[in-house]
């Protein structure tokens, strides 16, 4: 597409000259005083402007005041037309951001070969500024992935240092539910699992405050090594309302909406079962959200597959049968399908912690 510059004089003669000189290779508009101009760039940009400095009304100094203080049209690279070479307005229009003075009459071989090199720097200083803020952004964006992810594993390494019994569990849940999720993004039942989880590492990321309501349990709760009461158990089913309520928190201070959305369903419905049985809601089948049938089967892997004060862990294979005989009950019976296709995948990472 053609570059189009806007020549501004009112001698018709010299916008006619302009013209003949520039049409073969950009897009020319001819206009006879400032105050046209500024209706022009009420509706179109140019990428450069052609301005005659003696002008009835306006003159050229003035409109390339005026030009400077609108932020609007401030960066339109703008090339001085004069008839004579006055030292001490040139000096004061570059200082004021002209870019170049023609001196008129003036040749086409002189005029295209000027506007050529100053549309050629302009796009090269576009292109760096761009790359700049490119970069800036970058920095920024490590720097804020940095922050949550620190934020998240300070979080998660509180909660787990509360529940003796669980040390590392947080990390293999993760592994775990990185490992189902992407085998899940290429399964036809869970064609649009995009949609609603949308970034395995979010979600992942996500997965590893499942347990943060549990600061409102007691450590004597969490760590008792004999079976609980049904108060206490009662108290250990509310963590996951409590879960729900603490990022409901953190969602109003921080504003970040998209990764912690994930989290606060994890939290609520990682207990809850596909036959209606679990908790808080006693949601049934698809009506669990998908985040949450994911961390219902990988965190029941790992319970079972971890030690306990109160139990010895079993081995992987007596694992996924517990798991496969599960299935339709407990898990989403797709979900527990595909997760038997790739359990090989969780006795590599479960080996690597034992």
């Amino acid at each position: 597409m053609k570059k189009t510059i806007l020549i501004v004089d009112d001698n018709n003669t010299n916008l006619h000259t302009a013209r003949e000189a520039l049409s073969d290779e950009y897009r020319v508009v001819t206009l006879d005083s400032a105050n046209k101009m500024f209706i022009f760039l009420e509706k179109v940009e140019p990428d450069l402007i052609l301005l005659d400095i003696e002008m009835p009304e306006i003159d050229g100094i003035k409109a390339l005041k005026m030009l400077k203080s609108d932020d609007l049209h401030k960066d339109i690279p703008v090339m001085f037309l004069t008839v004579m070479r006055n030292p001490a307005i040139e000096a004061q229009a570059f200082n004021m951001g002209v870019v170049d003075f023609i001196t008129k009459p003036f040749s086409k071989l002189v005029l295209l070969n000027r506007i050529k090199n100053h549309l050629n720097i302009g796009e090269l200083i576009r292109k760096d500024v761009i790359q700049r803020q490119n970069e800036q952004f970058e920095r920024q964006a490590t720097f804020f992935r940095r922050l949550n992810n620190g934020t998240i594993s300070v979080l998660a390494n509180v909660i787990e240092s509360r529940d003796e019994a669980k040390i590392g569990h947080v990390e293999r849940i993760s592994n775990y539910a990185e490992i189902l999720a992407n085998a899940m993004f290429t399964h036809e039942n869970y064609s649009d699992m995009r949609n609603r989880i949308s970034n395995v590492g979010s979600f992942v990321s996500a997965a590893r405050l499942h347990d943060i309501g549990k600061v409102v349990v007691p450590e004597s709760v969490l760590n008792k090594p004999g079976e609980l009461t049904p108060e206490e158990f009662e108290q250990i089913k509310h963590h996951t309302i409590a879960g729900e309520k603490i990022i409901d928190q953190l969602i109003n201070a921080t504003g970040n909406v998209n990764f912690l959305h994930n989290a606060k369903i994890v939290a609520l419905s990682h207990h809850e079962r596909w036959d209606g049985t679990g908790y808080p809601n006693q949601l049934v089948g698809h009506k669990i959200p998908v985040q949450g049938r994911i961390i219902a089967l990988v965190d029941t892997y790992d319970a079972i597959t971890s030690e306990r004060p109160y139990r010895s862990a079993v081995t992987h294979e007596r694992a996924v049968e517990i798991i496969m005989e599960s299935k339709g009950t407990q898990f989403d019976p797709t979900i527990a399908e595909i997760f038997y296709e790739i359990h090989h995948q969780f006795r590599t990472i479960n080996e690597s912690y034992v």
